[in-house]
């Protein structure tokens, strides 16, 4: 997974597919590879990846890429419903979804916190 976001330069593990299919594979809107669902980077996705890393033990990981993603929602300004190439914000920046599982992914980190602190 981790691979996969390197070699594909997206920004986080919410990356939906790689390597991408090739430009012009599908017709439309959803041609160009990174675009969408060929490729984008979805935070609800990669949300929920972070949190089967906490539920794993895989404390330092979850943190470590859970980061990404808390920062481009400051940068942005919004929880956008998933990312471009070079990590532009595309579809709502309203998106519930993004939202709803960045927060349980701090939420399991601040009980694995806690847990560990006592």
């Amino acid at each position: 997974m981790l691979e996969n976001v390197r070699l594909s330069g997206m920004p986080s593990i919410g990356l939906t597919l790689y390597p991408t299919y090739p430009a012009g594979f599908f017709k439309g809107w959803m041609a160009e590879p990174y675009h969408y669902q060929n490729g984008g980077d979805w935070t609800w996705f990669g949300g929920r990846m972070i949190q089967q890393l906490v539920r794993n033990r895989f404390y330092q990981e979850a943190y470590d890429e859970l980061g990404p993603m808390i920062d481009r929602v400051v940068k942005n300004k919004g929880f956008y419903e998933w990312y471009g190439k070079n990590d532009v914000p595309s579809g709502s920046g309203k998106f519930k979804g993004s939202a709803g599982v960045l927060s349980k992914a701090i939420a399991l980190l601040r009980q694995w916190a806690a847990e560990t602190a006592e």
